[in-house]
Protein backbone atom coordinates (compact mmCIF):
# COMPACT_ATOMS: atom_id res chain seq x y z
CA UNK A 1 0.00 0.00 0.00
CA UNK A 2 1.43 4.00 -0.81
CA UNK A 3 -0.15 7.08 -0.29
CA UNK A 4 -0.30 9.91 -2.67
CA UNK A 5 -2.07 13.51 -2.22
CA UNK A 6 -4.22 14.83 -4.68
CA UNK A 7 -1.30 17.30 -5.23
CA UNK A 8 1.11 14.95 -6.25
CA UNK A 9 -1.50 13.84 -8.79
CA UNK A 10 -2.17 16.84 -10.22
CA UNK A 11 -5.02 18.15 -8.10
CA UNK A 12 -5.45 20.56 -5.93
CA UNK A 13 -5.25 19.67 -2.23
CA UNK A 14 -3.96 17.32 0.73
CA UNK A 15 -6.53 14.75 0.32
CA UNK A 16 -4.79 11.51 0.73
CA UNK A 17 -5.10 8.26 -1.11
CA UNK A 18 -3.97 4.97 -0.44
CA UNK A 19 -3.26 1.74 -3.52
CA UNK A 20 -1.70 -0.76 -3.83
CA UNK A 21 -1.22 0.19 -7.43
CA UNK A 22 -1.08 3.31 -9.83
CA UNK A 23 -4.03 1.89 -11.68
CA UNK A 24 -6.01 2.37 -8.35
CA UNK A 25 -4.73 5.51 -7.41
CA UNK A 26 -5.44 7.41 -10.09
CA UNK A 27 -9.21 5.91 -9.99
CA UNK A 28 -9.40 7.14 -6.53
CA UNK A 29 -7.90 10.83 -7.62
CA UNK A 30 -10.46 10.93 -10.66
CA UNK A 31 -13.40 9.71 -8.65
CA UNK A 32 -12.07 12.84 -5.74
CA UNK A 33 -11.55 15.19 -8.55
CA UNK A 34 -15.51 14.89 -10.31
CA UNK A 35 -16.79 14.76 -6.26
CA UNK A 36 -15.08 18.49 -5.99
CA UNK A 37 -15.87 19.52 -9.73
CA UNK A 38 -19.48 18.84 -8.52
CA UNK A 39 -19.22 20.95 -5.28
CA UNK A 40 -18.17 23.78 -7.50
CA UNK A 41 -14.22 23.88 -5.66
CA UNK A 42 -12.40 26.54 -7.67
CA UNK A 43 -8.99 25.57 -7.09
CA UNK A 44 -9.34 21.52 -8.28
CA UNK A 45 -11.62 23.53 -11.14
CA UNK A 46 -8.11 25.34 -12.23
CA UNK A 47 -6.65 21.85 -11.62
CA UNK A 48 -9.14 19.74 -14.05
CA UNK A 49 -8.89 22.86 -16.61
CA UNK A 50 -5.08 21.94 -16.70
CA UNK A 51 -5.79 18.53 -17.08
CA UNK A 52 -7.90 19.36 -19.74
CA UNK A 53 -5.44 21.04 -21.51
CA UNK A 54 -2.32 18.13 -21.49
CA UNK A 55 -5.45 15.66 -22.90
CA UNK A 56 -5.76 17.72 -26.09
CA UNK A 57 -2.07 16.10 -27.03
CA UNK A 58 -1.88 12.21 -26.18
CA UNK A 59 1.96 12.72 -26.34
CA UNK A 60 1.60 15.20 -23.84
CA UNK A 61 -0.72 13.19 -21.63
CA UNK A 62 1.32 9.98 -22.03
CA UNK A 63 4.28 11.57 -20.62
CA UNK A 64 2.43 13.32 -18.02
CA UNK A 65 1.03 9.78 -16.55
CA UNK A 66 4.57 8.16 -16.75
CA UNK A 67 5.95 10.98 -14.62
CA UNK A 68 3.14 10.36 -12.26
CA UNK A 69 3.43 6.30 -12.67
CA UNK A 70 6.69 6.70 -11.84
CA UNK A 71 6.24 8.86 -8.83
CA UNK A 72 4.40 5.86 -7.37
CA UNK A 73 6.57 3.22 -8.05
CA UNK A 74 9.18 5.24 -6.21
CA UNK A 75 7.35 5.88 -3.63
CA UNK A 76 8.25 3.38 -0.15
CA UNK A 77 5.63 1.42 0.77
CA UNK A 78 3.46 2.94 4.03
CA UNK A 79 4.62 1.61 7.48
Amino acid sequence: MKTMTCKQLGGACDHEFKATTFEQMAAQSRQHGMEMIQKNDEPHQKAMAAMQDLMGSPEAMNAWMEEKRKLFESLPADS
